[in-house]
């Protein structure tokens, strides 16, 4: 009886080894079709005024992809903004991007600031992607 309980105990913990590393092998591939998918848009990105100032990968159960981008504020006028959301309104990747701006910007219009040079954009294509916009350098201490 109890040789009969070990082995299907046993039995179990080989399923749910099996399940997990499905698991991990299936986000995996998710993870990597989706940089796939973003690796297309930088090039968009960089033709509307946001030049690539890092890039770096990141491996493990989940794949990432960081990049760092720049512009100058004057080159992101609410209407250029506008417009660029106007003609991407089906690429997520790109609205995500603009939309990101947009708000960071309207934003810091409320509390009557001058935006500061550069705008800075880092994007983090991971589950699920993730859009930082930063107006101005930040300093670290």
């Amino acid at each position: 009886m109890i040789d009969q309980l070990l082995e299907r105990l046993q039995q179990l913990s080989d399923v749910v080894a099996d399940q997990a590393n499905n698991f991990g092998e299936s986000t995996k591939e998710k993870g990597y079709q989706l940089i796939e998918d973003w690796i297309t848009v930088f090039p968009k990105l960089e033709a509307n005024g946001l030049l690539i100032t890092s890039f770096g990968m990141g491996m493990g159960l989940s794949p990432s992809l960081e990049v760092e981008m720049r512009g100058k504020m004057a080159d992101f006028s609410k209407e250029k903004i506008d417009t660029i959301l106007a003609e991407n309104k089906l690429n997520r990747p790109i609205n995500t991007v603009f939309k990101a701006i947009q708000t960071t910007i309207d934003l810091h219009d409320k509390i009557g600031a001058t935006c500061p040079d550069p705008l800075i954009v880092k994007v983090k294509v991971q589950i699920p992607p993730e859009v930082r916009v930063i107006l101005g350098t930040p300093i670290v201490g």
